[in-house]
Parts: structure tokens; sequence; C-alpha cells
């Protein structure tokens, strides 16, 4: 199975649909870190728009205020969507991103971010060049190498079938990601307030709801406490539902 898995990376290298989408993935990443990257080196808090009693606000509130760090930062992400550009060094401008999207990935599903859908398919595509690049990793991950045809013969002709099983894997796999997102959590705050109210109104505990966006924009507490009080909110909102449900009447 894995000589199958290995010999399938191989032969994608030579379609050039598989070709142009390791192309798409470089360029869109290249771009995402280089205005991250741009607006940290300028000096300016990232997400500007983000209010600053949202949790990921705190963040970059905090992370703006450690002055050349969150500069070197910037710098480190601009060398990265360079490298990813250049051919020759795409593949360490991939290895380079690999860690930086995993601590994003993780940050922003931690503080609920909206934009964890964004940064899912991001981290999917440098895991995509990661494995468009696999024979160069070989040596570095010490697996063995081992010498086919497909490998060492150097007049295997490129294919241009497009590879509908492949790009209906990626779309699905996209709407997962989205589907997934939408029901893990029951309660997020939202980009703004005004989003994080709108969210109530389709809640089952709205009073709760409204309370737990109040508790992160006005009174401006962190979200651990914040789901703490909205759990309580909860439960009493749902035990008082409850209570006010009619009982069926007892048979005699």
């Amino acid at each position: 199975m894995w000589n199958k898995l290995e010999q399938y990376i191989t032969d994608i290298r030579f379609n050039r649909w598989y070709r142009y989408f390791a192309i798409f993935c470089r360029i869109t990443l290249a771009v995402a870190f280089a205005i991250s990257g741009w607006v940290k080196i300028s000096g300016e808090r990232f997400a500007a728009g983000l209010s600053s009693n949202h949790p990921l606000g705190h963040y970059f509130d905090a992370l703006l205020d450690t002055g050349f760090y969150y500069t070197f930062i910037g710098i480190g992400q601009v060398i990265v969507a360079i490298l990813l550009l250049i051919p020759r060094t795409a593949l360490l401008g991939a290895i380079a991103s690999f860690p930086i999207l995993i601590n994003i990935f993780v940050l922003t599903y931690s503080l609920r971010f909206e934009g964890t859908r964004i940064v899912t398919f991001m981290l999917l595509a440098n895991l995509f060049l990661l494995v468009w690049d696999f024979q160069r990793l070989k040596p570095i991950l010490a697996f063995q190498q081992r010498n086919n045809e497909l490998q060492t013969n150097p007049n295997y002709s490129s294919t241009h079938s497009f590879p509908y099983v492949f790009f209906t894997c990626v779309l699905l796999t996209l709407a997962t990601v989205i589907g997934v997102n939408q029901i893990m959590y029951d309660i997020r705050p939202g980009n703004s307030p005004e989003e994080c109210r709108n969210g109530c109104r389709d809640s089952a505990t709205p009073k709760a709801s409204k309370q737990f966006c109040d508790c992160i924009y006005n009174q401006g507490h962190n979200l651990r406490t914040c789901l703490e009080e909205f759990e309580k909110a909860k439960a009493i909102e749902l035990g008082a539902d409850s209570k006010s449900l009619p009982r069926p009447s007892s048979e005699k």
C-alpha cells in the first residue's frame, strides 16, 4: 500500500493539472504571508477591524506591543512568501510555513475565530505542497530510497488528463471543513458585536447567548470566563424553559 501511495505521488508530478494546482497553492500562500508580514513590518495592528475586546483582538494587541519582535515576525513571513514564489526554493518555503500555519491553526480554533476555515484551507494547501515535493523530503525524513523506472527514467512523458477524482476530493474536503466549522461550536464571539448578537437569534438559549456577547464585547472578559458564564446561564435558561412546559396529566 505504501509503495502504491509513493508511486501515485511520483506520478502526479508529471500531470499538468496537479502542477497548476501546486502553483496555485504556492501563490495563494505567498500572497497571504506577504500581506500579513507587510502589515507587521509597517507597525500596524493585524486585523485592525477586529475589536480589542474580541479574544483574538486581545492577542493582536499584546503582539503589537512586543515592538521589534512583532516586526521580526513580519520579516519572517515576507521571507517565507518570497521562498514560496521562487520555484527552486518553494520546498524550503513550504517547510518554513508549515509550523507557522500549525500555530495559527491551533490559535484560531482555540479562540473560536471566524477565520478558522480560511486557516484550515491554507494548512491543507501547505500539506499538499509538502506531498508534492515528497521525493525531495525523503532523505530528510529518513525514508528508504528505492529506485524504480518512473523515478529514474528521464523520458517519462507528462500527462494532460484531468484528475476528476482528486479535485472532487478537494471540493468535498472544503465542504467538510465548512460544515464541521458550522456545528463544532455551540457559540462563537463572531468578528464584531453585531455578528455575535445576530448569532443569538437561532440559538436555543438566546438570553444566555446575548449575555455571552455582552461579556465579550462590553465587559471585555476573556473567552474562558465568558464561556463559563454562558454555560451557567444556558443551564438556568434551559431549566426555566423545561419548568414552563405543560406537564401531562396523571392517569387515575
